[in-house]
């Protein structure tokens, strides 16, 4: 996969902005002459916010889907393109919650929500046919991945496109974007936790989790830890 979306378990460290000076220039009443004026602006600390998973407690195991035929389909499509059939369940789940029938608004189709245009990229024929969409979208989330070697990244174009994230380099500032990525992110951490409850002997990796914060400008961070 790529950088990850999901980091290790520990909670992060403050971030502390540098110091900053704030020039202004203003009118002396007295003299009318232009005085300057240099403020500095005491550093500002951000306590990061970790998000440990959905539910309470942040434990709660992810739901698959209620057909264990869709189930099959999912670990089938993961295992041919290596991805993590966890983050494919996370994505569907935010997506369409096992809907194979189910059209957004801006047109979007089926389980992994295929805007038309890119379903007829994939080669899909019928976006309603659940192993025909879970695989065009599985793949075109793996080629996200590898042209972003980023996880969160792969997520954020893979809902508001691959030119916006290239636009902006990182993480697009549309809040509907950064409510997907951590809400996939949410739901992909407690699957991965859960999965620590196998017995001894299962291969597992170790939880990891996604760290968030805003700075001063209001602007949302999102890092691995």
């Amino acid at each position: 996969m790529g950088g990850g979306l999901l980091a290790g378990a520990e909670v992060a460290s403050p971030v502390v902005e540098p110091v900053r000076k704030l020039a202004t220039v203003r009118v002396d009443p007295g003299s009318g002459r232009l005085v300057r004026r240099t403020t500095v602006i005491a550093p500002k600390v951000i306590q990061p916010v970790v998000v440990a998973g959905s539910g309470a407690d942040g434990n709660a195991p992810l739901q698959l889907a209620p057909d264990a035929g869709v189930n099959e389909i999912i670990d089938k499509v993961a295992q041919q393109y290596s991805m993590d059939p966890l983050l494919v369940h996370s994505v569907i789940q935010v997506e369409s919650s096992y809907n194979k029938y189910a059209v957004s608004p801006k047109g979007a189709q089926g389980m992994m929500q295929l805007i038309p245009s890119t379903a007829r990229t994939l080669g899909v024929k019928n976006p309603f046919d659940a192993r025909e969409n879970i695989e065009a979208g599985v793949r075109y989330l793996k080629q996200l991945q590898a042209a972003f070697q980023d996880d969160r990244l792969a997520l954020a174009a893979y809902n508001s496109g691959p030119a916006a994230v290239a636009k902006y380099g990182s993480i697009p500032p549309y809040a509907e974007t950064q409510n997907y990525v951590y809400q996939v992110g949410k739901r992909w951490g407690a699957a991965r936790r859960a999965a620590e409850t196998k017995p001894a002997g299962s291969k597992v990796e170790r939880p990891k989790m996604i760290e968030q914060f805003v700075d001063s400008e209001g602007r949302l961070h999102l890092r691995m830890r």
